[in-house]
């Protein structure tokens, strides 16, 4: 990993603003049981930083997405917490499941199909979550199928059923009709499976106002990202600081970057910082986005490159322009979904895109404490 002297900037993980995090969702949610969702690498910050932190604040069930990603999390664990693997499991790959003790959730007949064989290869039962499709069309068993199971309970002889979950599509909009809609339909493809417990809520669906069924799988909302929109309610658990690489003035009319897609209409000053879309700073925010220095805006101009960014800082004080200077791109004057609007996506892709040439500082109370509403 890059040092804080030889990295372009520094990217800092605040543990403890996780924690609380964690803390804030649990008594929201009680008394429904919160999971902690810790794939693509803990949202880019590190699967296991995430997980031990979370594991001391009483988290005991994690899901990742891919198998991979739970044969690499499982080693640091402590006994007794479970691990659920979301995708489901590829043919082949239900022994590779089985020896770890990993718990898939099951999104279609054919992966119970092999499953129940894995169960009776083995000549023991093995646990699984059932996931049904309440309507977002993506994984999980259609009603159809639902219907096929219920009619044929012997597909699930040798499972040991944890849970029946779904997915919430509109979440992230508390006022979106389909939530009322999609709870209705979960609870009608749940009530074939009368003594399993069920899960339903993701960050968004965790702050909607009615219950929240056994547990909760807590994602975005654990990472600072805002659950519903502002104002946002989660501490910020990331900062990243880069550093001004050169200064130059330039006249008025000068063209900046590839393409010279910006023209200075005055005599500009530009700072280059060494961070570009390399490191997962979208290309999108090229002529959209900004950096702050000391609290004061210096608009991005011209196009993110690779490697630099080129910032507007004509109207920052000298004094706090110089080779080495910091700059904030994440911090308490922007926030990680203030950088998504810019970019015209979501804090999800800002935080798993954050890349490896920073110097990561990862401990307690290493982020700014000062919580911002802009979303």
């Amino acid at each position: 990993m890059p040092s804080i002297d030889t990295a372009g900037a520094v990217l800092r993980i605040d543990l403890e603003a996780l924690a609380e995090n964690y803390r804030i969702i649990q008594r929201q949610v009680a008394p429904a049981t919160v999971a902690g969702v810790v794939k693509a690498n803990g949202y880019g910050l590190g699967a296991e930083h995430v997980a031990a932190t979370l594991m001391d604040a009483g988290c005991r069930h994690f899901f990742v997405a891919l198998l991979g990603e739970a044969v690499a999390l499982k080693p640091a664990l402590r006994d007794g917490v479970s691990l659920f693997v979301l995708n489901g499991l590829q043919p082949g790959a239900e022994g590779d499941c089985a020896a770890i003790d990993a718990i898939p959730v099951l999104n279609s007949l054919d992966q119970i199909v092999r499953w129940a064989r894995q169960a009776r290869t083995l000549g023991r039962r093995l646990p699984a979550v059932l996931q049904v499709d309440s309507g977002m069309s993506r994984l999980g068993l259609s009603p159809e199928e639902v219907a096929t199971l219920v009619a044929e309970p012997e597909r699930l002889d040798g499972i040991d059923l944890k849970l029946i979950m779904s997915h919430l599509a509109c979440a992230d909009d508390p006022d979106a009709a389909f939530n009322d809609q999609q709870r209705e339909n979960f609870e009608a493809l749940a009530r074939h499976f009368p003594d399993v417990p069920r899960a339903l809520d993701n960050s968004g669906g965790a702050f909607l106002k009615r219950g929240h069924f056994d547990l909760v799988r807590a994602g975005i909302a654990l990472y600072g990202g805002a659950p519903q929109g502002s104002p946002n309610p989660m501490r910020a658990v990331v900062a990243l600081e880069a550093r001004i690489t050169q200064l130059r003035n330039v006249p008025a009319g000068a063209g900046v970057g590839y393409g010279l897609t910006h023209g200075c209409d005055r005599p500009t000053q530009i700072a280059t910082i060494p961070v570009g879309y390399a490191d997962g700073w979208p290309r999108h925010l090229s002529n959209v986005g900004s950096a702050f220095i000391k609290g004061i805006r210096a608009p991005i101009i011209g196009r993110v490159s690779m490697d630099s960014i080129t910032l507007d800082v004509t109207d920052v004080p000298d004094i706090l322009l110089y080779p080495g200077a910091p700059v904030e791109l994440l911090g308490p004057h922007q926030t990680i979904d203030a950088v998504a609007a810019d970019a015209g996506t979501i804090a999800y892709e800002i935080l798993t895109q954050l890349g490896q040439r920073y110097c990561r500082v990862v401990g307690a109370a290493t982020v700014p404490h000062k919580r911002s509403i802009t979303a």
